[in-house]
């Protein structure tokens, strides 16, 4: 296999050698924006959504992102050229670059680092917990995919010490609103729904192909409404569409009709078009 190399700021650097400053933004304070896009054989999938999603996020948190798309395109096919591997994982991280040590920006130029590693296949089901901590929907990060993560690492840690691969939490409401990293769907009554972007939760790429490939509906549901689901499944990038057949110490069958549906339309989908 090729050496692994990362992209930083326009330049090819073999991935042992690759280095940020230790004043860099993102380090310090996770001031930054990231997306995360599988490939399959060296293809990005749906690739035109997550740099749209990217750019959004940065003007988000008013960070000038300094590659436009085929730029960013080059630099992704650059890494998962030295891939070997039927799927990998790329991330494109941008933080607000390298600053004094304090939180005010000195207007220096963003940091721009594009990474890949081998993404394994998930598994056909999973089991979820509920974490007692909420988002904060009115949060000026709310739906902006930030490198700031401290949150979500700890109740990730929380539900893994439970044996769950994922947890679920509220928004202040007491509303469903997502994982740590996937956006959540369940079936209320016959009707399968997602939680609305109003509760903070991020707006998935594949969250939103899933929406426009089935009768999905976003709604705003009390978390209590997972203990009446008859379905639960995650989307994520790296999960795709993942049945839960645990919700805490609630069995679940999974995967279930509902589930299997959106899952087979979505690897549908992707086979015919890579890019929807």
């Amino acid at each position: 296999m090729a050496e692994l190399v990362v992209w930083i700021d326009g330049a090819l650097v073999p991935a042992a050698q690759a280095r940020v400053s230790a004043f860099d933004r993102g380090l310090l304070l996770g001031d930054g924006v990231f997306e995360t896009i599988r490939a399959v054989g060296a293809v990005p999938l749906a690739a035109r959504r997550h740099l749209a999603r990217l750019r959004r996020s940065a003007e988000g948190v008013g960070i000038d992102l300094p590659y436009d798309e085929g730029e960013l395109r080059a630099a992704m096919a650059a890494v998962l050229e030295r891939m070997d591997a039927p799927e990998a994982r790329v991330r494109i991280t941008v933080t607000a670059g390298v600053g004094a040590l304090g939180p005010v920006r000195d207007g220096a130029a963003p940091t721009v680092l594009v990474a890949a590693g081998v993404l394994e296949p998930p598994s056909a089901t999973t089991a979820v917990c509920t974490v007692p901590w909420p988002s904060n929907e009115r949060s000026p990060l709310a739906g902006v995919k930030s490198t700031s993560r401290g949150e979500g690492v700890v109740a990730l840690a929380h539900a893994r010490a439970r044996g769950c691969s994922e947890a679920l939490h509220a928004d202040t409401a007491g509303r469903l609103c997502e994982g740590t990293a996937s956006n959540v769907f369940l079936v209320l009554d016959g009707a399968l729904v997602t939680p609305s972007l109003a509760t903070g939760c991020l707006p998935g790429v594949t969250r939103e192909l899933v929406l426009e490939l089935t009768d999905a509906e976003e709604a705003d549901v009390p978390m209590s409404a997972l203990e009446r689901a008859s379905e639960v499944f995650l989307t994520s990038t790296g999960r795709g569409v993942q049945g839960v057949h645990r919700v805490d110490d609630r069995d679940l069958p999974a995967p279930g009709p509902r589930t299997a549906a959106a899952r087979d339309a979505l690897e549908a989908l992707l086979a015919e078009d890579p890019d929807p």
